[in-house]
């Protein structure tokens, strides 16, 4: 019986990575082997063990071929017979194939792993990667991961990626699958390239049809110097990733103009009405991935109100109060963050205007301190029941509003005029 550190691990700590958790591949052994040492078997479809003392997770050596109607299946066979270099050529990506002999600490690298790590390659083990449509969303995953560090997708392995697609095989993807691993793309450093990979091989038109749809769109010069809506999305992304590492904030600019892509032809290149619309994409989408709610709630509001926070300082105290209410700001500042983060983020997701200054988070936070203070005393409540407290409420907060811009609009004339006679 032989022991070997596989996969992230060995991969990681070749490139000075931090090692998350560590697996173990166990060779020449039979499951009794492994019980007989204090192991635990955990797992219903392959025998897995946790090691007694550390809780690592110790497989034994197996092989894998796509099999069933359809190749819906995997036919897995465990067998002391089965070699290393049997269980690394099921591997996916031949960075993740190289293992470590627990007693000597030799490296192990039958398919050229060392090589791709040194060269920025995310290249398939074998032809078997088009077995499995999950290895093209691993594959984007990784390409999110590690494109920081010069990563980028093989040419022949992008082309397996296409023949995937052209099978038919991504539509075999459930849902649950498709939405952890998105969710993980979007907690990396890169999480446009996960995107960006998935288009490049002809599977972001199947798995995110909302997202693929937004190419090729022409938005006004004026306000969108790139000019086309699926570059500046990946632009909105690129953005969101500098401001906030929460993938929730990330899924919302990612998301904020989907209504785009239904604009009638005859309107292009305006897109009158696209928040709205895009609510109702967000939902279903959210709906066919079985997306949790935080993601959904924010991509909503972000859909729906992006441009009212644009023009923040325009808006009406009436409408102010009202968009600070429908973003439940009083009673969920948090979320009211992660909602100015992605405004944000879709203000500076533009070619040129990536360092631009955005003052409307700091302008909305204020107002917001402004409404949260407006608070009725207790002579003011005297003799009031619940909706009547509620009405009184607002028509106080409105009223402290109305005096906050009509502050803001003297401030904002007073340094104008400061400008011009500073230039004169």
């Amino acid at each position: 019986m032989k022991i070997y550190l596989v996969g992230g691990a060995v991969r990681d700590e070749l490139l000075g990575l931090a090692v998350r958790e560590r697996d173990w591949v166990v060779v020449g052994a039979r499951p009794e082997e492994l019980l007989a040492q204090g192991f635990k078997a955990v797992g219903k479809d392959f025998p897995v063990f946790l090691h007694p003392k550390t809780g690592e997770e110790y497989a034994l050596a197996r092989t894998e071929r796509k099999t069933g109607p359809g190749y819906r299946g995997f036919d897995t066979m465990f067998s002391p017979d089965v070699t290393l270099e049997q269980d690394l050529e099921r591997r996916d990506l031949t960075i993740n194939a190289i293992a470590r002999d627990e007693a000597t600490g030799v490296l192990v690298d039958p398919f050229n792993g060392q090589r791709d790590l040194q060269e920025r390659w995310l290249r398939h083990v074998s032809s078997a990667f088009v077995e499995d449509p999950v290895r093209v969303l691993r594959l984007a995953r990784f390409a999110a991961r590690f494109a920081p560090l010069g990563f980028k997708v093989a040419p022949e392995t992008m082309e397996l990626v296409r023949e995937i697609a052209a099978r038919g095989e991504l539509d075999a993807l459930v849902s649950e699958r498709v939405w952890q691993e998105t969710q993980r793309a979007l907690e990396m450093p890169a999480p446009r390239q996960f995107f960006e990979v998935l288009r490049e091989g002809n599977a972001l038109s199947v798995i995110f049809p909302e997202v693929d749809a937004l190419f090729g769109v022409p938005q006004p010069e004026q306000w969108h110097p790139e000019i086309d809506t699926g570059v500046h999305t990946m632009m909105v992304l690129d953005q969101a990733s500098q401001l906030s590492d929460d993938p929730v904030v990330r899924f919302a600019a990612l998301t904020h103009d989907l209504g785009k892509a239904t604009t009638p032809t005859h309107e292009l290149p305006r897109h009158i009405a696209h928040e709205e619309r895009g609510v109702d994409i967000v939902i279903q989408l959210c709906d066919r991935l079985r997306i949790p709610n935080a993601y959904r709630e924010l991509g909503v509001l972000v859909s729906r109100y992006h441009l009212h926070m644009h023009k923040i300082a325009e808006l009406r105290p009436k409408t102010m109060l009202e968009l600070l209410e429908n973003l439940d700001a009083f009673r969920r500042p948090a979320r009211f963050e992660q909602f100015l983060l992605a405004c944000e983020a879709d203000a500076r997701g533009r070619k040129g205007l990536e360092q631009r200054d955005y003052p409307q988070p700091e302008y909305l936070r204020r107002a917001r301190e402004v409404a949260v203070n407006a608070t009725l005393s207790e002579q003011e409540r005297a003799g009031l029941k619940g909706f009547e407290i509620a009405k009184r409420l607002h028509d106080k907060r409105k009223h402290a509003l109305k005096l906050f811009k009509a502050q803001h609009a003297t401030a904002s004339s007073a340094n104008e005029t400061d400008d011009d006679d500073s230039t004169e």
